[in-house]
């Protein structure tokens, strides 16, 4: 007896908004290199204890959760998939000023300056990505 069971699609770690996928698209096309994608991670530091990274990625490294989303890819560091996991990353500009900004489920607290943050890592038993 052959079971057919339909998976479900795997949710992605990491989403990015219409506006923050064209303003990544717009800085790799600007850049003197070519880059196959962005890289985020998060590193200790700041007064919240924790700040978000994203650099240009030039190939995947060994345990990257790998995802495509807007047309942009996106390499996650292995240390920091349970810190990112549901984050949505958006793009704002405001009058004086322009940044990504991470909405991210698991941050429990951040600074005034808005420089660093703190995350909780996602509990293991309740991942259903």
């Amino acid at each position: 007896m052959s079971s057919t069971r339909t998976r479900r699609p795997k949710r992605k770690a990491i989403t990015l908004t219409d506006v923050a996928a064209a303003r990544m698209q717009d800085i790799m096309l600007a850049a003197d290199e070519q880059f196959i994608g962005v890289r985020i991670g998060v590193k200790n530091g700041g007064c919240a204890g924790m700040e978000y990274t994203m650099d240009y990625a030039e190939e995947a490294q060994p345990l990257e959760e790998v995802v495509e989303d807007n047309g942009i890819t996106i390499m996650i560091d292995p240390k920091a998939i349970l810190f990112l996991l549901g984050t949505e990353v958006d793009y704002v500009v405001e009058k004086l000023s322009s940044r990504f900004v991470f909405n991210n489920p698991n941050q429990t607290d951040a600074c005034g300056c808005g420089e660093s943050v703190t995350i909780v890592p996602i509990r293991s038993q309740s991942m259903e990505v």
